[in-house]
Formats: C-alpha cells, sequence, structure tokens
C-alpha cells in the first residue's frame, strides 16, 4: 500500500489494520472542539493529555526515579518531518501530581505513569463504545446517545481486539470513494495477529467505508467501518483522547 501525502494539522497516525486498500487517509485539518477544562468531573467524563515537553517520560510507579520508556512530542506521521504530531494520552487514574495514562504501545492496554508537569490537561464528555457481537457502535455525549448505528468489524482470522483504547488522531482520505470513506480515527491499540500491515505496525481504527452492504458483518482486517454519513458527523465534535471501548 502507497503512503499517503499529509494535510497540515496537529495530529495524525497511519491506519494498517484495516484493508487491502492501496488509498491511505491522510492527516485531517479538522481537529474537532476544543476540550474545556474545569476541575469537578462529572462520572461521564474523561481526562486527556496531551504532551508540553519534547520527551514525555514514562515510568512504572509515581514516584519512580527514572522512567522505563520515553515517548516523543512531537512524533511523525509516516516519518514525514514537516507534520509534527503531539502526543495525547487518555487518563485511567491519577495520584498527586502523576497520572496513570493509557500508552499507544503493545501489548494494548499498556499504561503507565506520566508527571503532570509534563502535559496540558483536558477533558472530554464524549465515549465510544462497539460492541462486537452485536456489530454495533454507540457514541455518548455526557452519557446520552449521541450516534448509533450497524458497523463491519474483524473477520475470524483477523479480529477485531476487545479492550479500552483512545482516538489518536484524525485522517482525511485523500479520495472518499476507498474502503477508507471520507475520515479515519487510528486508535491506541493494534490488532492481536498482525504485527505488520501495509506498511504499519497493525494499527486499529474506526473509519469510514466504500460498500454499507458489508455493515453489520465480520469482515475486516480488525478496524470498525461506519457509514461515511456518520463518521462525517463525527468530525466536528470528537476531540482526540476520547475513550473508545471495544467489547465482545
Amino acid at each position: 500500500m502507497r503512503r499517503f501525502s499529509l494535510l497540515l494539522a496537529a495530529l495524525a497516525l497511519s491506519i494498517s489494520a484495516c484493508s487491502g486498500a492501496d488509498e491511505r487517509p491522510t492527516l485531517s485539518a479538522d481537529k474537532g472542539p476544543a476540550p474545556s477544562t474545569t476541575t469537578t468531573l462529572p462520572s461521564y467524563i474523561s481526562l486527556v493529555a496531551e504532551a508540553r515537553v519534547s520527551v514525555v517520560g514514562i515510568y512504572d510507579w509515581p514516584g519512580a526515579s527514572e522512567p522505563s520508556r520515553r515517548l516523543f512530542s512531537p512524533w511523525y506521521v509516516n516519518d514525514e518531518k514537516d507534520k509534527p504530531v503531539k502526543q495525547v494520552f487518555l487518563v485511567k487514574d491519577h495520584i498527586a501530581d502523576w497520572l496513570e495514562v493509557y500508552l499507544p504501545v503493545r501489548p494494548n492496554g499498556t499504561t503507565g505513569w506520566i508527571k503532570t508537569s509534563d502535559v496540558n490537561m483536558t477533558q472530554t464528555p464524549y465515549k465510544i463504545v462497539v460492541e462486537l457481537s452485536k456489530h454495533l457502535i454507540t457514541v455518548y455525549n455526557a452519557g446520552a446517545v449521541f450516534l448509533q448505528e450497524t458497523v463491519a468489524v474483524g473477520k475470524p482470522e483477523t479480529p477485531t481486539p476487545p479492550g479500552t483504547y483512545y482516538l489518536r488522531v484524525l485522517l482525511r482520505a485523500p479520495k472518499p470513494n476507498t474502503v477508507y470513506g471520507p475520515y479515519a480515527y487510528p486508535l491506541s491499540g493494534y490488532s492481536d495477529v498482525l504485527t505488520s500491515f501495509n506498511g504499519g505496525d497493525g494499527e486499529l481504527g474506526i473509519h469510514g467505508n466504500n460498500d454499507e452492504s458489508v455493515l453489520g458483518q465480520s469482515v475486516t482486517a480488525g478496524c470498525v467501518r461506519m457509514k461515511n454519513d456518520s463518521i462525517t458527523k463525527l468530525v466536528p465534535v470528537l476531540p482526540l483522547g476520547t475513550p473508545v471501548e471495544i467489547l465482545a
């Protein structure tokens, strides 16, 4: 699969564990709304951390003296140095000046601790739930259903892995009539089967499609396909870092 040129924007990631199509989405200029930063959070609010330093240290526990790994910010889509991408993380927990965050690494569900001083905190009232057995996606806004519809998910040999993920980036397809549709949201997780695919690392994603007849079926290489009109509706409202819960 040939790599796409990128559009100017703040965040992006190449999708790889979706299909064998030869048209991959590009970085989108649409970034969604600016989240609020209030401190009293209802239960439906999720915290998102955006890197404010060039190297984010990831620690095994709060107060650890040295990081066990480091993630760079910005990082670059397809290694194209003119398109910087800030690291974002979904927050799982926090203790004093430390945040436990989900990491965009293998294995899925990996978490680590970062310093609050290394990030800017925002929040989102949105949450995405994908029910694989029902082929159903539900997008919630402040606990209320914002969108719900039938989707296509991974086929038996390349299943969509259940787990907790987040929207890591928004891409726009150069040709909206490809298998990706007009937009795609790569996630922070990866296929459990594909370690490489179409030039990528087997990243999961939620995207449009070019054949609505497959909706309601298990036919993909791990990604979630939805209606083009629906994913277009999500672009102006979903901030990056929005949690995605994939259920069996």
